[in-house]
């Protein structure tokens, strides 16, 4: 029997009032912004990393404006590296509602546990940078470790397995610098005639890295190479090797792109650095945060990779 038959005027009516209910169900699950959003990005400390990662924020923010999108992209920022100041920028944050909390991690454990009352009070939140928990979305590298892998790996080869070395530790706390240092050891594993000589925190601050190698320069003068974990401390690592003249004797491996470490790699003072894709961090946290606002599905993990930097992409 054909379908049209089998349709009772009451059942064509029950179907059109099914119907109905289900688009004004799916419409209720769209929220029209219908006013300015306001997004707030907390990063772990002051730093020109995250003026990139600001940059992207700040391009996302104009994009959405042509739109007809308003974002006000509102950067709170802890002067150093301390847990407890950026778990008191959180908890004033959730205070005062914002559409959309971006955090960069500097201490797993008390983090997550705020992050978790910020959802719960209603707030977008996301994590970028530095991996925090499976609870939050997150956009950057999930994990560090193999960046800390590949960068031990070209040093071990670069030194032909052999020399000691030396690590400059960044945050303690901070899970992206932990899982690079772990990756760098994994990778060492398999040169046992590589020593390493020296570990030390510089707490991401580019003056304590300068002072700590050449700490380190003078107590180990046969040292062979630094691995930075952070943005700050290659940079550091490269002014001490400068100034004591031992460019091209002690190599340098370390992480991301910021002009100076760049120009340390083009001149020779830095062997190799793998760059994050910061500026892809901010420009995706503020499009999600606001897609979020919309009740749009987003990905829950977006990894922006990372890629090796040396001389070669000087010329």
């Amino acid at each position: 029997m054909k379908l049209s038959k089998l349709l009772t005027t009451a059942g064509i009516i029950s179907m059109v009032a099914a119907l109905s209910a289900t688009a004004q169900s799916q419409q209720d699950l769209i929220k029209p912004i219908g006013k300015e959003l306001t997004v707030v990005f907390i990063p772990k400390v002051i730093h020109p990393w995250y003026e990139v990662v600001a940059e992207g924020s700040k391009f996302a923010a104009e994009e959405l404006a042509k739109s007809g999108i308003k974002v006000n992209v509102i950067w709170d920022q802890p002067p150093q590296a301390d847990v407890a100041d950026q778990n008191q920028r959180i908890e004033t944050n959730i205070g005062r509602k914002p559409d959309g909390l971006a955090v960069a991690c500097l201490d797993r454990a008390t983090n997550v546990q705020l992050l978790t009352e910020a959802r719960e009070a209603g707030i977008n939140v996301i994590t970028f940078n530095s991996f925090c928990d499976e609870k939050f979305p997150f956009v950057g590298p999930k994990s560090s470790y193999q960046d800390g892998h590949d960068l031990g790996e070209f040093l071990a080869t670069h030194l032909n397995g052999k020399g000691k070395v030396g690590i400059l530790s960044g945050s303690l706390t901070a899970s992206d610098h932990v899982e690079r240092i772990q990756g760098f050891k994994k990778a060492l594993e398999s040169y046992p005639d590589i020593t390493i000589a020296f570990e030390q925190p510089d707490n991401d601050v580019l003056e304590e890295a300068v002072t700590l190698t050449e700490n380190a320069l003078q107590a180990n003068p046969d040292i062979a190479g630094i691995f930075g974990s952070n943005a700050s401390n290659p940079i550091g690592a490269a002014r001490a090797v400068k100034n004591a003249g031992l460019v091209g004797k002690v190599a340098i491996v370390g992480m991301d792109d910021l002009p100076e470490a760049v120009d340390s790699v083009c001149d020779g003072t830095i062997t190799a650095l793998k760059a994050q894709r910061q500026w892809d961090m901010g420009y995706w946290a503020v499009k999600y945060l606001v897609a979020m606002n919309e009740n749009h599905t987003t990905p829950f993990f977006h990894d922006t990779g990372s890629r090796f930097i040396t001389k070669e992409d000087c010329k």
